[in-house]
């Protein structure tokens, strides 16, 4: 318990991966079908959480590839004006979807030429990183807001219901940053894995990229994958809700 009395969740963690997947839109779809009733406060929250995620994030996912390939040398991002914000340039319909229904999704790539790179398979993963590092960051940035309204803010309704969104909007930076460092092609995590691969083992890797994603849908939505996702989303979660709550415990507010 904080203290006002707001249970914050083990290690002062107030949001929970278990939490946002029950109320994910193909869960609430399943818990309609059933006859069950639907917590439309949280539902709302997710909404919010979620329009502002593919808004403002995923264009900030695409635009950190795009800069930091980009400082290494690569201008390609650059030329065709995808060094941007704009959600219009990164929004893709698929992916929003399923971000919608499952918690994790994708935007438009931004283009990167490892021909520009001094050491391409070492800055190709360079390059993939940085789109993860840019979801924990977000969620860390949200984390601490979450922090300061647990800790300082007065508790009603109102400040419940924006504590929601704030717990769902860290939740899903951190489930699209564990989802992308899957070392599964087209994933960024498959980029980082490259870099310790021989070229003929990377040749061998990528020419089944297809036939990865097609494995990879049908483990991710039978949730045989859910296991190892939840895995890494716990650790990364634990992370950065020490880091966001390390200044309240310092000032005694946690």
């Amino acid at each position: 318990m904080n203290r006002k009395g707001i249970w914050v969740g083990s290690s002062n963690q107030p949001f929970s991966r278990k939490i946002v997947r029950d109320t994910m839109f193909f869960s609430v779809i399943r818990t309609i079908l059933a006859g069950q009733p639907v917590d439309i406060a949280a539902v709302s929250a997710q909404v919010l959480a979620i329009v502002f995620v593919i808004l403002c994030i995923l264009p900030l996912h695409e635009f950190a590839h795009g800069w930091v390939a980009n400082k290494l040398g690569d201008p390609t991002a650059r030329l065709e004006r995808r060094l941007t914000l704009n959600p219009l340039a990164s929004v893709d319909p698929v992916g929003t979807v399923w971000l919608f229904l499952f918690g994790f999704g994708w935007a438009k790539p931004v283009p990167v030429n490892p021909r520009y790179f001094r050491k391409p398979k070492r800055d190709m993963a360079i390059v993939a990183l940085a789109g993860p590092v840019s979801n924990l960051l977000a969620a860390l940035v949200g984390a601490v807001l979450l922090f300061a309204m647990l800790t300082l803010a007065p508790y009603n309704g109102v400040t419940s219901f924006i504590i929601k969104v704030f717990s769902y909007y860290v939740t899903v930076n951190v489930t699209l940053a564990a989802f992308n460092l899957l070392p599964i092609p087209p994933l960024d995590g498959s980029r980082i894995l490259g870099a310790f691969l021989s070229d003929r083992a990377l040749a061998a890797y990528y020419r089944y990229q297809n036939l990865f994603v097609m494995v990879l849908f049908v483990l991710m939505i039978s949730g045989a994958f859910s296991g190892p996702l939840y895995a890494i989303e716990n650790v990364l979660t634990r992370g950065i809700s020490w880091i966001a709550a390390l200044p309240f415990r310092l000032f005694g507010l946690l």
